[in-house]
């Protein structure tokens, strides 16, 4: 297999004391997964629970460890796939280390298959409260969330709360003292109807409609929304074309970013830049000529103007 490309990379993610050096001890002791692949286990931190190689189900697993987070560049990466030739990796990333910086070093062709967050369900409350941005960092993208040491009198919504404010595709996982797992089956309704001839998005919901809408386009084709929004006309933006959106804090004030969609309107250069309207529009997704691109394109329907929410910055939470 070739170092520059078609490397799978599996990668767990958490803080220190989170249970993944166990997980990934069990998950290397499985025949299932350890059938003679070469594998480089990469190690970004390291905890008070160690690896035990002689247990693991093939002798075709090595170790490296990265101590420090400018080691973590392509060319270290393609070095130490060289040097154990590896055909695969398994990663236990630093949770103090942001994962942009992880997949900006990541080689061309490397991918990752399957992500997974690991959580003492003692601390990662705590630890949201006080490290808001690396938790988010961490459950923005996995696809399972385990949340170790969980215990009967805890509440479950909370932690569920936890990582739906940073994604509504992540599966949860409880695992309580004895070895016992729970999956998380909260059933999230959205805040607002999609089957009403009008989708009326709230002031506090702006944030995950667009979320929503970004993960799950399909179900919003040929929809007809009213919501408020910011109105922003650019010259970069083809004739008869404005955009509408708000700001979007995901994490932290450092994370804020303008969430918006273009719309389609004859009469868009009546539109006064940068105020605020409530906006009805029709939802398609066509090729939309300001990015290059296919994506969702309002067609406007009516509008009125009106002062901007309580909140201008809208948030999951």
């Amino acid at each position: 297999m070739s170092k520059k490309q078609d490397m799978p990379v599996y990668l767990f993610t958490g803080f220190l004391e989170a249970g993944k050096t166990r997980f990934i001890q069990e998950t290397l002791e499985d025949r299932r997964f350890c059938n003679g692949e070469k594998t480089l286990l990469l190690l970004c931190e390291e905890g008070e629970e160690e690896y035990a190689p002689d247990e693991f189900a093939s002798k075709t697993i090595q170790i490296r460890t990265l101590d420090d987070q400018s080691e973590l560049t392509p060319e270290r990466l393609l070095a130490l796939a060289e040097e154990t030739d590896a055909e695969r990796v398994v990663i236990e990333y630093n949770g103090m280390w942001l994962l942009d910086v992880l997949y900006t070093a990541l080689p061309e062709g490397w991918m990752v298959y399957q992500e997974f967050f690991f959580a003492d369900a003692n601390t990662i409350l705590r630890y949201n409260d006080n490290m808001r941005q690396l938790v988010y960092d961490k459950l923005k993208s996995c696809e399972l969330v385990v949340f170790n040491r969980f215990k009967p009198e805890m509440d479950k919504m909370e932690y569920h709360k936890l990582v739906r404010a940073a994604s509504r595709r992540a599966d949860i996982a409880y695992e309580y003292p004895d070895g016992k797992v729970e999956y998380d089956d909260i059933v999230d309704p959205l805040p607002f109807d999609l089957d009403a001839p009008i989708v009326e998005i709230g002031d506090d919901d702006y944030a995950t409609w667009y979320r929503d809408l970004s993960e799950e386009p399909k179900k919003y084709e040929g929809k007809t929304v009213r919501f408020k929004c910011r109105a922003l006309v650019r010259q970069k933006l083809p004739a008869e074309t404005f955009v509408a959106g708000r700001h979007v804090m995901t994490c932290c004030v450092e994370d804020i970013q303008f969430a918006g969609l273009v719309c389609q309107w004859k009469d868009a250069r009546t539109v006064r830049d940068d105020t605020w309207m409530i906006l009805t529009a029709k939802i398609n997704f066509k090729f939309n000529r300001a990015y290059g691109k296919r994506g969702p394109v309002l067609t406007y329907i009516s509008s009125e103007p009106c002062e901007a929410p309580e909140q201008p910055v809208a948030t999951f939470y």
